[in-house]
């Protein structure tokens, strides 16, 4: 049996005056990358189970 997930709740705490955690540019990018693609994959899921 399927499994369906009709909402996804993602939760972030930010915490900008820790010291040593600090990422440069060429992590963000990646990180916002990252993001972006799996964000893609959702969107092409998500049109394929329609489409059905």
């Amino acid at each position: 049996m399927p499994i369906e997930i009709k909402e996804l709740h993602i939760k972030i705490n930010v915490d900008e005056n820790a010291s040593g955690t600090t990422a440069d540019s060429a992590d963000m990018e990646g990180i916002m990358r990252a993001i972006s693609e799996s964000v893609e994959q959702i969107v092409t899921i998500e049109q394929r189970k329609k489409e059905r």
